[in-house]
């Protein structure tokens, strides 16, 4: 079966989170994007704990379905076009705060789990650590070869752990700010537990090809997302049975007909894409940073050194390597973002919403649309909708990178002045 999942999520209890993140207003958003396995984020968190429980059930093997006196909430606010039957599977992300070879480290971890069950034995473990009521995702002083150790064994070696975003600078396992150089480093003699990364929105597979360490990693990608309209901007696409121990073995396995495709970002358009300093507007290519001793040359401060810097230093493959059988992926944009780069207005505008809806009530989900959708069906629903699609499927885009937390511009059509201020010097 061929189904496309986001595993990583967060819900309303998180910070900096939309209260529409709740189990119902995922349900119904997943089917609007596409998505037809969601993590729930949060598990960690009591009352999110305890709201998963009461409006979840079982479906197929640790997987799990909205209640139906729920569902015919989402059937209600979902267009026909769109419905599908959509699971959740037991996620949560975990940071982790602790020094180690004389640095502070600031790891965020995704764990997965099989049941209730277990995630609860893991709840109850991490809770005599840090207080997990305080934030959906919870910050514990705890080594991150720690946690994996309790996540192992609280469940049997049926939970896994998955470094997220796995290279932007400040919480991440490769993070040029608190990170480190390889997975052993970090994880040591449990790194064989560690057989999938997420790359972020600021990389995709192609640079992380680049690194030796990581030839045997499943390299999955997630939406991080904060708000429901965020799911599926970047997914995965498995070919397997629909269950959490096809999920698991695909990944362990790095099975390339199982775990198919990736759907990414393009990494420009991540807030962590370049090197640069965001008070300053300066953004710059790896080399300049070298050039200018690390210091953004406006402010005289240091910069935020990018994942494409940190991806430079520790590659040992050259810029193009492409290993054999590797998984292919796709760059999209969300299409919120095409219809308002063609209206001329921004993405979350009224005007761009009624497009949305209208356009998804004719051809179905967003993933339907910006994937498989023929250009020229489109261009008779909505002009230049066909074309601009077209462009992102063959990579025909003008990108002014992101830095130091500032999300890039991404355009189909306009070759002109890019819509985010910035001074750059390349």
């Amino acid at each position: 079966m061929r189904f496309i999942a986001d595993f990583h999520i967060h819900s309303h209890y998180s910070r900096a989170t939309s209260p529409e993140m709740n189990i119902v207003s995922l349900t119904k958003w997943s089917q609007i994007k596409g998505t037809h396995i969601v993590g729930t984020g949060d598990f960690t968190h009591p009352e999110w704990f305890k709201e998963l429980r009461e409006k979840l059930e079982p479906a197929e093997s640790g997987l799990f379905r909205l209640k139906k006196e729920y569902e015919d909430i989402v059937q209600s606010a979902v267009p026909q076009s769109c419905q599908n039957p959509m699971r959740f599977i037991l996620t949560v992300e975990v940071s982790t705060i602790y020094k180690k070879r004389d640095r502070t480290r600031k790891v965020h971890s995704l764990v997965f789990a099989p049941s209730f069950e277990v995630a609860e034995k893991i709840n109850t473990r991490l809770a005599t650590i840090g207080n997990l009521a305080s934030d959906g995702r919870p910050i514990l002083g705890l080594d991150t070869k720690e946690l994996l150790k309790i996540v192992l064994d609280e469940s049997n070696g049926q939970a896994f752990l998955v470094p997220a975003h796995a290279w932007t600078p400040h919480f991440s396992v490769f993070g040029s700010e608190s990170g480190f150089d390889s997975l052993e480093e970090c994880f040591e003699e449990l790194t064989p537990y560690i057989f999938s990364i997420e790359t972020g929105l600021s990389s995709d597979p192609a640079m992380n090809w680049r690194l030796s360490q990581l030839s045997n990693i499943a390299l999955m990608s997630n939406s991080d997302a904060h708000s429901p309209e965020k799911l599926g901007r970047e997914a995965n696409i498995f070919n397997t049975d629909l269950s959490y121990e096809a999920i698991y073995t695909a990944l362990k396995n790095n099975d390339k007909q199982a775990f198919a495709e990736t759907i990414e970002f393009f990494p420009e358009e991540g807030k962590y894409y370049l090197d640069g300093h965001r008070n300053c507007k300066i953004a710059m290519m790896p080399e300049e940073t070298v050039k200018n001793n690390f210091i953004c040359p406006a402010c005289e401060k240091p910069v935020t050194v990018g994942v494409l810097h940190r991806v430079e230093k520790l590659a040992d493959k050259p810029k193009g390597f492409k290993p054999e059988n590797a998984r292919p992926y796709k760059n999209v944009i969300p299409l919120k973002e095409i219809i308002g780069e063609i209206e001329g207005v921004g993405p979350s505008s009224k005007k761009v919403d009624t497009i949305y809806q209208e356009i998804i009530e004719k051809f179905g989900s967003e993933f339907t649309i910006l994937l498989e959708s023929l250009p020229e069906e489109l261009n008779k629903a909505f002009p230049r909708l066909g074309e601009g699609i077209k462009r992102m499927r063959e990579g025909k885009v003008i990108i002014h990178g992101g830095y130091d937390g500032e999300y890039g511009v991404i355009k189909v059509f306009d070759e002109k002045t890019p819509a985010l201020p910035q001074k750059s010097l390349f």
